[in-house]
């Protein structure tokens, strides 16, 4: 037993064991693997889970089952990595799978979120992710998370099948040097005639013709073997000491040599890397956040009370200009009474609890309105548009944005144009005006970096339906 080298504590070396091929013998790499790097390195803490949902790894390493136990799910969900791991057969910790990850999966927004989680999983060592058999978003996601991905292949079918997975590095941007073939259940039964004599020598002469990376070691196909998943009493049982005296065993010990020569030469993992990625990230996003606060104004336009300062706080709506020379935060009666007389034509001081008001108000909180000076110089008028969460416009129609009576002098809808859109003299700037219903008890939130994102994206797609 050779002794482990020194990495940094707590930030995983990840090995994605993927193939969209089903029957390539994934699974069996994923757990077997697993088990013969703990074998060789019984103090490198070595964990396994899968996003498949055929519970072969809960099968081959529980110990004992443990009542409502947390599972991969709730890795997906937020919750920290080391405090969902269970001690396993044969020194392996695992996390248990789940039946149905489809909610779980609906949160996974970014191709990275997987990479994020195990970043602050606390899980040291080795870890080992088993996915299913087609490049969905968990599977893409632990591909991108991993240090390795281990790719079998045992046929030209799955050969063929790896292009996905190396065009999905490409799209992303990422280094393809991560992924390497291994071929797996060879027969070596089969021989052929002319240069390629068997089918281990025919399947590494196609990928490295193709450009990608295979492995020298290989695993044979072994009755034997394939026997310790197939059995009367329904478990699954280890090639490490129920395959003894098969071909499959060596290859076993020469493969997880090569994966822990691999590990003690890595002193950066991704999961370290996307760690420090992060910090950075989380800083430089503080400091966005505090620049465009420092940017906004304090006080409704359209009633100059310093709505960010009151309590309670009575700011209803974020407003920004499509050059983002003008922002700030809109009083939730002041705009609402805007929407009313100018764009409604309500006439006369309408109530809180008028029912139309109450309807008015539930709406636009479901809503993003856009404001743009026309191309007409004889009328002072502007483009609306009223377009719901999704982005579909739901009112478009021209206003005028001359006196509006029982308002104000000016009229708030007047007001608001000529604050946020007017350029030199009586002209106005080429650009629009965004508002946006915010959190009341935490209005900046609309200013941190997803919500901002989404409010951009909506800024698009009101610039969109404006041409």
């Amino acid at each position: 037993m050779q002794k482990a080298e020194s990495h940094p504590k707590n930030f995983p070396y990840v090995i994605t064991i993927s193939s969209e091929k089903g029957g390539v013998g994934k699974t069996t790499l994923a757990t077997n693997l697993a088990i013969f790097i703990k074998a060789l390195h019984e103090d490198i803490p070595v964990t396994i889970f899968s996003f498949d949902n055929h519970f072969t790894i809960d099968k081959m390493f529980t110990i004992r089952t443990v009542p409502d136990a947390k599972t991969v799910a709730n890795l997906l969900s937020g919750e920290k990595g080391a405090d969902l791991l269970q001690t396993g057969q044969y020194g392996v910790n695992f996390i248990p799978s789940s039946a149905n990850l489809t909610r779980e999966k609906s949160l996974i927004k970014s191709p990275m979120d997987v990479a994020r989680f195990i970043a602050v999983s606390d899980i040291p060592g080795i870890l080992i992710i088993d996915t299913r058999p087609d490049l969905e978003t968990l599977t893409e996601n632990a591909l991108y998370a991993a240090d390795r991905v281990l790719i079998p292949v045992k046929d030209m079918p799955s050969l063929e099948n790896c292009k996905n997975i190396f065009a999905l590095f490409d799209k992303r941007g990422l280094d393809k040097k991560s992924l390497v073939l291994v071929p797996c259940l060879i027969d070596e039964r089969i021989k052929f005639d002319g240069l390629f004599v068997d089918q281990k020598t025919l399947l590494r002469a196609f990928a490295i013709n193709r450009g990608y990376r295979c492995h020298d070691v290989y695993i044979s196909k072994s009755p034997k073997v394939e026997s310790l998943n197939t059995n009367p009493d329904g478990k699954i049982y280890p090639i490490l000491t129920h395959g003894r005296g098969t071909d499959v065993h060596g290859q076993f010990f020469a493969l997880a040599k090569e994966i822990l020569a691999e590990f003690n030469r890595t002193t950066e993992t991704r999961s370290l890397l996307f760690y420090h990625w992060m910090s950075s990230e989380t800083e430089r996003e503080k400091e966005a956040f505090v620049a465009r606060m420092g940017g906004v104004r304090r006080g409704c336009l359209l009633c100059g009370k310093d709505i960010l300062g009151s309590t309670p706080t009575s700011v209803g709506y974020y407003f920004e200009t499509s050059d983002g020379s003008e922002a700030g935060f809109l009083d939730n009666d002041c705009f609402l009474q805007l929407l009313s007389h100018a764009v409604f034509n309500i006439r006369g001081e309408i109530k809180p609890d008028d029912p139309t008001f109450m309807l008015l108000a539930e709406s636009a909180r479901n809503s993003l309105f856009a404001f743009k000076v026309t191309d007409n110089p004889l009328k002072s008028q502007v483009d609306f548009i009223r377009m719901d969460a999704g982005g579909r416009v739901l009112t478009k129609r021209t206003l005028d944005f001359g006196e509006n009576p029982g308002v104000d002098e000016y009229g708030h809808l007047s007001r608001l144009i000529r604050e946020t859109l007017a350029g030199y003299g009586n002209s106005y700037r080429d650009a629009f005006l965004a508002v946006h219903p915010v959190n009341p008890d935490a209005p900046g939130e609309i200013l941190q970096k997803e919500q901002y994102k989404s409010f951009n994206a909506m800024k698009a797609k009101a610039a969109s339906a404006f041409i």
